[in-house]
């Protein structure tokens, strides 16, 4: 990936009509990405660190990788294209070869789901960044009314 990217975390959840909104940010500028009910449950769960008695779809994963010496190395959250948004995974392999990166495609909330659970740096393209619609003042909103669900 070639583009400039900025950091961001998730700043908070909000149960929607349609899902769960995830309010996704920094200092500056705060966005929203639905996702869908389960995920925004697995990925509360993370943030406050929390664990699920029998391990989930994320859990399973983060084994599996653990296991062929992969790990997360960063999600960038891409673009947006027809009110649906685009991510990348990027993996590190370690073998006794060395280091190899491998960029993959994602949807946005299993990328969100596997950063929150394993504590990884979350990105969104600058282009992205700037073009959002800015959701900082109703977070604020929300926050204030006792709304959000607070990330840890």
């Amino acid at each position: 990936m070639k583009q400039e990217v900025l950091p961001v975390q998730i700043r908070g959840l909000l149960p929607a009509n349609q899902g769960v909104a995830l309010f996704i940010g920094n200092d500056d500028k705060v966005f929203v990405i639905q996702v869908e009910q389960n995920i925004g449950a697995v990925i509360g769960m993370a943030l406050r660190g929390a664990h699920h008695e029998r391990p989930l779809t994320h859990d399973l994963i983060g084994h599996i990788f653990q296991g062929f010496g992969v790990s997360v190395e960063r999600v960038v959250i891409t673009e947006l294209r027809n009110a649906t948004y685009f991510a990348r995974i990027i993996l590190r392999q370690e073998n006794e070869l060395g280091s190899k990166l491998v960029e993959l495609d994602a949807r946005p909330s299993d990328c969100l789901a596997l950063a929150a659970a394993q504590k990884r740096p979350i990105y969104v393209t600058s282009k992205l960044f700037s073009e959002a619609e800015d959701m900082s003042e109703v977070l604020m909103r929300i926050g204030e009314e006792g709304g959000s669900e607070e990330p840890a």
